[in-house]
């Protein structure tokens, strides 16, 4: 539980860099990095390269930008030696940042430029826990000091843990505003993971408030109370989960760490994890592929991703945070979340990026696509998509085969397993072809908008 304190006004104006510039942000998924070779970031508006250094067995998180002539260092390799590899010149670092070898250089002017600081790249502290890549954005020497923002109840043994990962186009802040508020719910996300019949008022209360975020309590909790009570922890600047028990089922968390990028843009990092009361849930959810699982968690991103990018203009320019309750008119107890986040953001934290303006407003096509925002970062949907384009063509031949036996004289029954065979590929076909688009793109109105 967070400690009720009291909060000047003013501290935002000061807190900004303690609370965004000094913090550890979960970059990625473990599971996702290959180790083999480097992966760009962008984190708070800087570019980083996160690379796997062999030797120590540890990622790396460096400023992706020689210091030779500038280029991205995620554009070159881990060589043989281990080491990250410019791909202009062939300069190489170090995990500590260290230029070790300039191949254009006489040894006297290695040693010369190897011992200077203007050959080294910048380094940032890097942390591995609960299944994420955590980089640290102030100084490296103070990063132990400061507490990686973890979820307790996941180092208790028994979670299944489902979860995904978007990079999305809105900010941080607004990805968290959204998953706090569970009022949304029933409307935004009919017929995906919530029904309209569910409504109902959401009567919460706020148990704890500090400079480290927010706790509430929801003592009916979600389906009109069939699944239990639900708390809820807000950990700032970047991470909120809600906590409940269902009888008969199990515990749910529900998980969100929203890592911003830059402004209008944060990556979402959406975890479910499970404690089931029986075996056979555990064993059902388990079954589903993760990249099905993920065309799943698309859709419902996608639920209120556009109207949620275009919401967030229209509060910066009535005045954001600081003019919330000005801007949008708040009369029930089911807004306490949103109350206190932007509570938070006034007297605590400020916004990510001050004195920043929001890129322009996209239209619905751009907003939905998941190939740059998801699919080429994922390890198993990257994967699902080559295997899918791997196998189109040998349904292809498949149904060609076919076509072609049917046209000899072929006993009655032969020639009616051959139409099944055709009908089977044909199906098949059809739904790769759909997989393959929604490994790429979204698709058509939400849900809870299309008719029967």
């Amino acid at each position: 539980m967070v400690n009720e304190i009291t909060v000047a006004p003013t501290r935002a104006a000061h807190g900004w860099q303690e609370h965004w510039q000094r913090r550890w942000y979960p970059v990625a998924y473990l599971d996702d990095l290959d180790r083999r070779q480097p992966t760009s970031f962008t984190l708070l508006g800087t570019d980083l390269v996160l690379w796997h250094e062999p030797a120590s067995g540890q990622w790396r998180a460096f400023a992706d930008l020689c210091p030779h002539r500038l280029v991205p260092l995620s554009e070159g390799r881990i060589n043989a030696r281990g080491e990250l590899e410019c791909p202009y010149h062939g300069w190489s670092f170090g995990g500590d940042g260290r230029c070790t070898l300039i191949p254009q250089a006489s040894p006297e002017q290695q040693q010369t430029a190897g011992a200077s600081r203007r050959s080294r790249c910048q380094s940032f502290a890097t942390a591995e826990a609960q299944g994420l890549l955590f980089v640290f954005t102030g100084d490296p020497a103070t990063a132990a000091a400061m507490p990686l923002p973890l979820v307790p109840p996941l180092e208790e043994p028994g979670w299944l843990v489902q979860g995904t990962f978007r990079d999305l186009p809105m900010d941080a802040l607004t990805v968290l505003e959204n998953v706090l508020d569970v009022s949304h719910v029933p409307f935004t996300h009919h017929r995906t993971v919530g029904r309209r019949e569910n409504a109902a008022p959401v009567e919460a209360e706020l148990t704890g408030f500090g400079a480290e975020g927010f706790t509430a309590f929801w003592p009916e909790g979600p389906r009109r109370g069939r699944l239990g009570s639900q708390h809820t922890t807000f950990v700032g600047p970047c991470l909120m989960w809600h906590d409940l028990t269902a009888k008969g089922f199990g515990r749910i968390l529900t998980v969100v760490y929203a890592t911003p990028i830059r402004p209008g843009e944060c990556r979402i990092f959406a975890r479910f994890p499970f404690q089931f009361s029986s075996q056979l849930p555990k064993l059902l959810v388990g079954l589903r592929p993760r990249w099905l699982q993920h065309i799943g968690n698309h859709t419902v991103l996608e639920d209120d991703q556009i109207f949620l990018h275009w919401q967030e203009r229209t509060l910066a320019a009535r005045g954001g945070s600081d003019r919330i309750e000005q801007a949008c008119y708040l009369p029930t107890s089911s807004d306490v979340y949103v109350r206190a986040l932007h509570r938070w953001v006034r007297e605590v934290a400020g916004v990510p990026f001050p004195a920043q303006s929001l890129p322009p407003r996209q239209l619905r096509e751009p907003l939905l696509e998941r190939w740059q925002a998801h699919t080429r970062h994922c390890h198993a949907c990257s994967g699902a998509l080559r295997r899918l384009r791997a196998l189109r063509p040998l349904i292809v031949a498949a149904i060609g085969a076919d076509v072609i036996l049917a046209g000899f004289p072929l006993g009655l029954p032969l020639k009616i397993s051959l139409v099944v065979l055709l009908i089977a590929a044909g199906l098949l076909l059809r739904q790769l072809n759909r997989w393959e688009r929604q490994l790429l793109q979204g698709e058509g109105p939400p849900p809870r908008n299309r008719w029967r």
